[in-house]
């Protein structure tokens, strides 16, 4: 039975997560960690219209299946296999996919709503929080949303005003209070990650 170490990383769209994750993972050997994005934990909408996926409030908690990202959470700790669902931003709606997810030392979760959820907070040893300044989110997410997933400049736009700022402000910044960590994503953050490796190899 090996001890398994959860970190969670928070923080708003566009904030740096993925490259916090990497420096993260570039620490470890391959072999000892394994990341789950709350993206593939975006609950299954095949009782919907393409048109009444689309208008979902992705940045809201409620769109999260927290209760399958728990379990499974739950599951690799137990050193269980796991079943990972697979996302589709195209179709706004899960694939038939899944990804066979094994336990590591390791398990990064990763998403901008996982610490609004009480039990999924509970579950990371330590909770990381990337910070960024709001017009250096929207740029990357612009850039993002444009070349990866196929939106137009107008449609990211507006649904930045009318979603994600309010969602961000509502949902996401408040939870930095529950962070041990927090990273200002203005620079390579050398200290920071130095702090996760540390705590990291102590636990292991």
């Amino acid at each position: 039975m090996k001890n398994i170490f959860i970190i969670g990383i928070a923080g708003g769209t566009g904030s740096g997560k993925t490259t916090v994750v990497n420096q993260i993972i570039n620490e470890l050997p391959p072999d000892e960690v394994c990341v789950i994005s709350q993206d593939s934990y975006y609950n299954a909408t095949d009782n919907l219209t393409y048109d009444q996926r689309s208008k979902i409030n992705f940045d809201h908690p409620r769109a999260i299946d927290f209760e399958l990202l728990v379990k499974h959470l739950t599951e690799l700790k137990n050193n269980q296999i796991i079943e990972q669902p697979v996302y589709s931003f195209v179709t706004h709606n899960r694939t038939k996919d899944t990804v066979k997810t094994h336990p590591r030392k390791v398990v990064i979760v990763e998403g901008i709503l996982i610490f609004n959820n009480k039990e999924l907070r509970n579950l990371c040893d330590i909770k990381i929080f990337v910070h960024a300044d709001a017009d250096e989110r929207l740029i990357r997410r612009v850039k993002r949303d444009i070349t990866e997933r196929g939106r137009d400049i107008n449609e990211v736009l507006s649904r930045y005003q009318d979603t994600l700022k309010p969602m961000h402000q509502e949902f996401i910044e408040p939870t930095k209070n529950y962070a041990d960590i927090i990273i200002p994503n203005d620079r390579y953050n050398t200290v920071a990650i130095d702090i996760v490796r540390t705590v990291i190899s102590e636990r292991l």
